[in-house]
């Protein structure tokens, strides 16, 4: 991975704090920006090239207020304007990126789901780690929410939230949630007590191992382990809805079905509480 923080920019509001975040995070890391813009929609047709023209000139000169309303905090900004599907053009930039940083136009509860752009195809085929930004005001948080499940994405996922409150000097929320067996016959939802004795202990087993090494590897880091019942994705977005930021993983999948994610993690976009990392 190189040093470069891609940013997808469009002309909706959140684009000025999806940029501010990213070039927050550059300045720390030292790190390198690029702003893409994404004309797309065209389709070949007679005296369509000049409206493309003009579309690339409004897109460049969008990049450029960008670039220069941030110019001066000691991080290096290029920019680049693409035609083609913004989905597809921003997993080709990911390829060589070492972050992929676009927005929601989700505004929190009330608002509906989120659409942004195309964000879940996006973070689904994404080469690289993809942060997505809401349009809220997230004042004054702490803490970094990562889901933990004990698969090997999971681990990915523990390993990128450490580095960023080991950055950040926050503390590390490491959740594992379980949801009972589902059955109609068992409607009721009344469950023996050894069996929620059996979850809540197993659970707690896989987030012990999960998090295994990470003291000795991030040692200034203080790790608060969550051990839940309930639904992953609203227990996640509740521990987020104070947190500075939430890391979730998603299942790398074939070629055709790339662009999906997985429920949790596409149920966590949906409703984002904080800016959401998904970790591939």
């Amino acid at each position: 991975m190189s040093g470069l923080i891609v940013v997808g920019v469009t002309g909706d509001p959140v684009s000025h704090r999806t940029v501010d975040w990213a070039v927050a995070r550059a300045a720390e890391n030292h790190q390198r920006i690029e702003l893409v813009a994404v004309v797309g929609g065209a389709m070949g047709t007679v005296g369509e090239a000049d409206v493309v023209i003009d579309a690339r000139a409004a897109a460049q000169k969008m990049l450029d207020l960008a670039a220069e309303r941030v110019a001066g905090r000691g991080v290096d900004i290029t920019t680049r304007v693409d035609n083609g599907n913004p989905v597809a053009k921003l997993i080709d930039a990911s390829a060589s990126a070492n972050l992929l940083v676009i927005g929601s136009d989700y505004t929190g509860p009330g608002s509906g789901p989120a659409r942004g752009m195309h964000g879940v195809r996006i973070a689904a085929g994404a080469a690289c780690p993809v942060v997505v930004v809401p349009d809220l005001e997230l004042g004054a948080r702490s803490g970094i929410v990562v889901g933990v499940d004990g698969s090997e994405v999971s681990e990915r996922a523990i390993r990128f939230a450490a580095a960023e409150a080991d950055r950040l000097g926050e503390p590390l929320i490491a959740c594992a949630v379980w949801t009972p067996l589902q059955a109609p016959r068992n409607g009721m939802a009344v469950y023996p007590e050894l069996y929620l004795t059996n979850m809540q202990a197993a659970t707690e087993e896989i987030l012990a191992l999960s998090l295994a090494g990470i003291a000795a590897d991030y040692p200034d880091v203080k790790v608060i382990r969550r051990v839940e019942r309930g639904y992953p994705s609203h227990v996640l977005n509740e521990l987020a809805a104070s947190a500075r930021l939430a890391v979730v993983g998603t299942h790398g999948r074939g070629a055709i079905a790339r662009f999906l994610l997985g429920s949790i993690s596409q149920e966590v976009l949906a409703r984002l509480a904080t800016v959401t990392a998904v970790v591939r």
